[in-house]
């Protein structure tokens, strides 16, 4: 007797895909393992294979007709600890962190470091009058435009077809 003939027919009360795997033992393994692991990753804040840390630092983008705003939350970080680079088109806010905690009365000790880098695109600014500031954890790049590329804008009209 074939093994689809056990299976009950799906008459629109059941979902076959769960009785499936809950008859099949090791699917239902696979799946716990799989959500406990999630679960873990989750409580800890961490993602799995970096997913969440691509993103790092927050940056906010503001764009009027003279100027490009990059702002970064760097939260903990100095402005030692921060480099910035245009070149090529490319603004570059890269750093790193370094924390390291001990207690010589409870043999404990931490050590902690972290490097990140987040590069954005940039086109027709005046590279000589790029300025950075940073305070309270936030580093503000204003990058002037060029006056040629203060022209090339162009609006156009929405029409309500």
């Amino acid at each position: 007797m074939p093994l689809r003939d056990l299976i009950p027919r799906n008459n629109g009360s059941r979902d076959l895909s769960t009785h499936r795997s809950e008859a099949n033992p090791f699917l239902a393994l696979h799946r716990e393992m799989n959500r406990l692991f999630d679960d873990a990753f989750r409580t800890f804040d961490v993602a799995p294979f970096g997913s969440q840390a691509i993103g790092w630092p927050n940056l906010e983008l503001n764009e009027t007709e003279n100027e490009v705003n990059v702002i970064a939350e760097l939260p903990g970080l100095e402005e030692k600890d921060v480099n910035v680079e245009l070149r090529d088109g490319v603004l570059t806010i890269s750093g790193e962190k370094r924390s390291e905690t001990e207690d010589k009365e409870r043999r404990f000790s931490e050590r902690y470091y972290g490097r990140f880098e987040r590069s954005v695109p940039v086109e027709d600014v005046d590279q000589d009058k790029v300025e950075a500031s940073f305070k309270n954890g936030v580093l503000t790049v204003t990058l002037p435009k060029l006056p040629t590329a203060q022209h090339k804008v162009k609006r156009i009209a929405i029409s309500g077809k």
